[in-house]
């Protein structure tokens, strides 16, 4: 059985676009490891489903996977390649849509210069709200933002501002991105007790009010070259801790974000704004696993998380 999909990415970060109005399609964690598997299948950061609303006031549902198989809530950059994937395949002529996610509706827009914006929503700054265990831990305040010394493997501890862009971020300011350890401090931070839900680890060194490097390592995808929610949760807080103002440029291994929001601590109500690329690579079909032409399973794939609704 032949699956027709595009390959996109956003600054990067890599996407297996699959049409689920046109085509019939059912996701398992196993499929998508293998579609997302570079060797065995087509390569890809996160898996990006299109499909028919559940919401009346949505024009579509957006569902993504990541490299590990698990359903996650949001992804900016997916958001972009899925505002130009349904544009350009004809689905809507619309320049303005409103997309259902697992964390919510989100609202994209496409620009006359090729970049698409999306309305992220407001960021959720409440511990709760990450979710993240704050007990027995100290914090202390810089500007409005709150560090939360965080104990690691070896006496280690790094100091990180929680954020939720829909998804769980910990980010921590460093003097050298280049030099940041994120291969080995990205994992263990993505696994830590403190973060039930796991979470995406954020690496940024501020250049100056408005410019600043970001890595990111991703919650069961690891290191990828640009991560929307993470240049987003990122600018929030740089924002917060006096180190930027909005709008910021989120300098990325894979290109450049542009981050607006004028919210303040606390706020539920400021939305944040994401600006950038979204390009198709290719487009093409693969065949699925049959029984005489099983799915093959890498030694290493991850054991997916797969959020509430609620999350």
């Amino acid at each position: 059985m032949g699956l027709r999909f595009s390959k996109m990415h956003g600054a990067g970060n890599d996407f297996v676009v699959i049409d689920a109005l046109r085509q019939a399609f059912e996701p398992t964690p196993a499929l998508c490891r293998w579609l997302a598997d570079r060797r065995f299948g087509i390569g890809c950061d996160q898996i990006l489903i299109v499909g028919a609303p559940t919401q009346p006031d949505a024009d579509f549902r957006y569902r993504i996977f990541n490299a590990d198989g698990g359903e996650v809530e949001q992804c900016g950059n997916g958001a972009r390649c899925f505002a130009r994937f349904v544009h350009d395949q004809g689905l809507t002529n619309s320049t303005r849509l409103r997309v259902e996610t697992l964390s919510g509706l989100i609202t994209l827009s496409l620009d006359a210069d090729g970049r698409v914006r999306v309305d992220m929503g407001a960021p959720r700054l409440q511990p709760n709200e990450i979710p993240f265990d704050t007990i027995g831990l100290s914090a202390r305040h810089q500007g409005e933002a709150l560090l939360w010394d965080l104990p690691l493997g070896e006496g280690r501890r790094r100091e990180v501002v929680v954020v939720s862009m829909g998804n769980p971020h910990a980010v921590q300011c460093i003097a050298d991105v280049d030099q940041a350890p994120v291969t080995v401090e990205g994992a263990e931070i993505e696994r830590h007790l403190r973060f039930p839900q796991r979470v995406n680890a954020g690496f940024l060194q501020v250049l100056d009010f408005h410019h600043a490097k970001l890595r990111v390592w991703e919650r069961g995808v690891g290191e990828t070259l640009a991560c929307g929610t993470g240049a987003c949760a990122a600018a929030v807080a740089g924002i917060q801790m006096g180190r930027l103002q909005s709008p910021v440029e989120i300098i990325t291994l894979g290109g450049v974000l542009r981050i607006e929001w004028h919210g303040a601590a606390g706020d539920s109500i400021a939305p944040v704004y994401l600006t950038g690329p979204a390009q198709t690579v290719f487009a093409g079909e693969i065949e699925l696993p049959t029984a005489d032409n099983p799915l093959v399973e890498t030694s290493s794939a991850d054991t997916p998380w797969t959020p509430h609704p609620s999350t």
